[in-house]
């Protein structure tokens, strides 16, 4: 069983204002998606914002947190798959 410890609760929306391609915008998550979005910039060697960007130039009409909330979800199922015993990763 995997363990979470966040300094939030998991469910708490945080909200964060910033400017993605000259505009500024909030973005609301729950921390547990904040928090591991921040992780993978880390881990990427990018910062949070050109994460962001990189996926606001990717989306057409979805909302932007929702994207977010994809791109977390994506990120750990691609990292699933490659530590998954007797599985290939695929990368795109």
């Amino acid at each position: 069983m995997i363990q979470f410890r966040r300094p939030e609760l998991p469910s708490q929306r945080l909200k964060r204002s910033v400017v993605i391609a000259v505009h500024k915008t909030s973005i609301s998550l729950e921390a547990a998606f904040w928090v591991p979005f921040k992780e993978i910039a880390a881990r990427e060697g990018v910062s949070i914002v050109a994460l962001l960007n990189y996926i606001d130039m990717d989306r057409e009409h979805a909302n932007l947190s929702s994207m977010i909330r994809l791109y977390v979800l994506e990120h750990y199922r691609r990292l699933a798959v490659e530590v998954a015993p007797g599985t290939k990763a695929k990368r795109s």
